[in-house]
């Protein structure tokens, strides 16, 4: 008859190691995936934002209320975002009807300088330069009217807009300048 040796449970004690050694590897791979989705969610927080404020800047400098009325160079009809105030914009990413970001023209369009084009400077084949004022337009046609300054100047303005993600409240923005060539009469009141 044999005798059996009594189990020392080597094998259940490696076996034990082995699988915590294999729990520690799948929370970490775990942790490691769930920065990296958080990393790719920010970055496109960020887009968004920046492509919102962008478009607030491109609706700003392509309307002649920049230099009408900066103080409510976008209209915003709309009650529920920031109160309809002007100069604010609610952009919908991702179409849900709720507003993701909400673009500020913070502080209001500013006419950095505003300096008046002689009469002598004004091109009468530019239809810019014609239409500017009507002192410039009869200039064109009178002997020795190409003198003195026109009715029209050369403007630079900086706009900025910053944005402000309503889920992560995470802003960016963006400033950009522009010069437009506007009536005197226009920029008056704005300019420097």
């Amino acid at each position: 008859m044999k005798l059996m040796r009594p189990q020392r449970g080597a094998t259940l004690i490696v076996a034990l190691i082995f699988l915590i050694l294999l729990t520690l590897f799948a929370v970490t791979s775990f942790n490691l995936g769930k920065s990296s989705m958080q990393s790719v969610g920010n970055m496109q927080h960020r887009n968004e934002a920046m492509g919102a404020a962008q478009q607030a800047v491109e609706e700003a400098t392509s309307t002649t209320r920049l230099f009408q009325s900066p103080t409510a160079v976008i209209l915003n009809g709309n009650g529920t975002c920031n109160g309809g105030a002007p100069n604010t914009k609610c952009v919908d990413v991702n179409g849900d009807g709720k507003a993701d970001i909400t673009v500020r023209l913070t502080p209001t369009p500013t006419c950095v300088k505003a300096q008046p084009i002689l009469n002598s400077q004004l091109d009468p084949t530019n239809p810019q330069d014609k239409g500017c004022s009507v002192q410039a337009t009869q200039a064109f046609g009178v002997a020795g009217a190409t003198t003195g300054n026109s009715l029209c100047s050369d403007s630079t303005w900086e706009v900025t807009a910053v944005a402000q993600d309503s889920l992560t409240q995470a802003q960016y923005s963006v400033t950009e300048g522009i010069g437009v060539r506007v009536s005197t009469d226009n920029v008056a009141a704005s300019c420097p």
